[in-house]
């Protein structure tokens, strides 16, 4: 008997192929995974530790505890503005929100537009909803900010749904307020819905700040905003992220919860709710730290013949530009990174691996210590330097 079609021709994510690539080797540099070096705060391992000692084992609501919904919509209270029983979901990750929204959303059939380069799971996501992903791509010129024409250009009868992921994972790219606003005067009148990945907007580096799309009128109607603790408080591991919706997009969202990963621990999001209340200072600590991180990976990264980078407005990552040593050489962005890996141990995801655009271009996290990223950077040098010879 043959497995079902879907299983056998999703497509995998290339963050995880070189992730499992390095595990084979040994003396490795990882630049790969989006996953902050920070441990979480304190306060919320204690308040986890105390639930599950007091006992707090059980099943919970399917929407999330209580707690951390209400503490969601104070933290909300001067953007969103959410109803706490009505319109906020916990899921399983801001992974699992993205999911549940695309099936909330869409029928087989239907088209999504993604901004390309793009996480790759947004790929396979919409292939297992049997929708068509549709790519419009942003260029470097342009800081990889998305192009509200080509947006237009894309839009077809059957474009259901767009995502949008602004600070953008791989690229850094902060979409400006004016761009937001053509966006919101492009989406406003037509029947397209909005998922809105802003699990980053706290990590931003531009003096201009950050603009969400939902803060524009009637935006927030049809949008789902999608965010979480992963990168907001280094919770990685804990598998803690959030919708925000109207009632009935979150209420249909919360049966395919039930019906999938059903609900989550209660000391994990009982946690979480005083991570929202005590900790926030400590994402400004980080985001400082990432900040001067950027700015020392670039530096190594312009240092390299062949290599540019413009500095990320947001999150963490580095998109760099290899196109005049694939020029030179002939290679291709994953036969870079593989023989990169092979011949340093240093370990960075190819371009192409977040759509066709990304080609020419590896992406480089930078959410490591300031050593890996010297040391690291510092292989990389010499194995370019390598190739012209």
């Amino acid at each position: 008997m043959e497995l079902s079609n879907l299983a056998q021709n999703l497509g995998g994510s290339v963050i995880r192929e070189m992730f499992n690539e390095a595990l084979k080797m040994e003396d490795t540099i990882s630049f790969t995974v989006g996953e902050p070096d920070f441990i979480t705060p304190k306060p919320i391992i204690d308040e986890a530790c105390r639930c599950w000692e007091l006992g707090l084992t059980h099943y919970t609501p399917n929407s999330g505890v209580a707690e951390l919904r209400q503490a969601i919509a104070e933290y909300h209270a001067n953007d969103l503005r959410p109803d706490p029983e009505s319109q906020i979901m916990v899921s399983c990750g801001a992974t699992e929100a993205i999911q549940m929204a695309l099936f909330t959303l869409v029928n087989p059939g239907d088209e999504v537009i993604v901004v390309t380069p793009a996480w790759p799971n947004y790929f396979g996501q919409i292939g297992m909803t049997g929708a068509i992903l549709k790519t419009v791509p942003a260029r470097e010129e342009n800081g990889f900010v998305p192009d509200p024409d080509d947006i237009r250009a894309a839009i077809t009868p059957k474009t259901k749904v767009i995502i949008l992921n602004s600070p953008s994972n791989p690229t850094g790219a902060v979409i400006d307020r004016d761009t937001c606003r053509a966006l919101a005067e492009l989406l406003r009148e037509r029947d397209i819905y909005v998922i809105s990945d802003e699990i980053y907007s706290r990590l931003v580096y531009a003096d201009e700040g950050y603009t969400s799309l939902t803060s524009f009128d009637g935006m927030m109607e049809k949008t789902v905003y999608i965010s979480g603790f992963s990168k907001m408080f280094a919770m990685t591991g804990w598998r803690l992220g959030y919708a925000i919706a109207r009632p009935d997009i979150i209420r249909n969202m919360t049966k395919l919860h039930e019906n999938g990963a059903s609900c989550l621990p209660a000391p994990s999001q009982l946690a979480a709710a005083v991570g929202l209340r005590t900790c926030l200072s400590e994402i400004d600590t980080m985001r400082e730290s990432y900040r001067r991180r950027r700015d020392l990976v670039c530096s190594l990264i312009n240092d390299i013949p062949g290599m540019s980078i413009r500095p990320p407005k947001g999150a963490f990552y580095a998109f760099t530009n290899i196109k005049p040593i694939a020029a030179a050489t002939g290679m291709t962005s994953r036969e870079f990174c593989m023989d990169l890996l092979k011949k340093t141990g240093v370990v960075i995801v190819p371009g192409s691996g977040f759509g066709e655009c990304g080609e020419g271009f590896v992406r480089i996290t930078y959410a490591t210590s300031d050593e890996n990223i010297v040391r690291g950077m510092g292989r990389m040098k010499d194995y370019v330097g390598g190739l012209s010879k």
